[in-house]
């Protein structure tokens, strides 16, 4: 009889780059040693033998096996120590858990896209995988905030992006210098210059709750329905099993029903922006 898989036990994983993003938020790239992918907007654990372990969203292509990258903020003693490991040093990881974007339904339509932070980690993982399907998409558009320029991540991406057919990018800082020429303000003001057919058209939002509260609004204002609004709701995920509650909304475990909902879905559970 096959043996059944052990979904508490990690796979060992090879770190072998770190790339510094901004002064809060690193990238890891890892090589699992066994036989490991993922659809984008899962997410996996992510764990330190001896320290702990966390979840996270991979930000890499889903289209790419033979390695894995995550986009880490270091927010508390986990993603401290994660944050001074160096190539060379081993990782687990667990999963891939939960549900991704459907990103068959994105198909003929607009995709347009709200981030904020670290909430670009799995909208990069989205981005390359609707960068690989082009031809069945009319047009994505990203619009990506941080708090200043120095804060923005995946800058050479950026570059990248803006080279692509049917793909656009804005940016937008909470407070500039004298070298940023895009705009100021919070991530909803690029929302008044992109150019959308709403009714051929999905949004995608990820970012910090505030941010995805009030992107969400505004959205709604635009004329956008409830079911064509996709959110990544990856809050106090723990376990990634549905077995400790820590990510419970209303009658919804985000790590096992999500991370990705549809607003429409979620819209009447408690504390959905908590």
């Amino acid at each position: 009889m096959p043996t059944e898989k052990n979904i508490y036990r990690p796979i060992r994983a090879k770190l072998t780059d770190v790339i510094v993003e901004s002064p809060t938020i690193k990238t890891f790239v890892l090589i699992p040693e066994e036989d490991f992918s993922f659809k984008t907007g899962q997410f996996i654990e992510l764990s330190v033998d001896g320290i702990g372990e966390a979840p996270f969203t991979p930000s890499s292509s889903p289209l790419v096996k033979e390695k894995i990258e995550v986009t880490i903020m270091k927010t508390g003693y986990v993603t401290e120590y994660m944050h001074n490991m160096k190539p060379g040093s081993y990782m687990g990881i667990r999963g891939p858990y939960g549900r991704g974007y459907p990103v068959e339904k994105f198909f003929d339509k607009e995709v347009l896209i709200l981030g904020g932070g670290c909430g670009f980690a799995p909208i990069r993982s989205l981005l390359y995988n609707l960068a690989a399907i082009t031809d069945k998409l009319r047009k994505v558009t990203l619009c990506y905030g941080s708090k200043t320029p120095e804060d923005c991540i995946y800058k050479p991406y950026i570059s990248e992006l803006r080279k692509i057919p049917k793909f656009e990018v804005y940016r937008s800082v909470d407070k500039g210098d004298s070298n940023w020429t895009e705009r100021v303000g919070v991530v909803t003001v690029l929302l008044d210059d992109v150019k959308v057919d709403i009714s051929n058209s999905v949004a995608v939002v990820c970012g910090p709750p505030v941010m995805m509260k009030f992107g969400t609004l505004k959205l709604l204002q635009m004329g956008y329905p409830e079911h064509d609004i996709y959110l990544s709701m990856e809050k106090n995920m723990s376990c990634g099993l549905g077995k400790c509650g820590h990510c419970m909304m209303g009658k919804y475990f985000v790590c096992k029903d999500g991370p990705v909902f549809t607003y429409d879905e979620i819209k009447d559970q408690p504390n959905i922006w908590n």
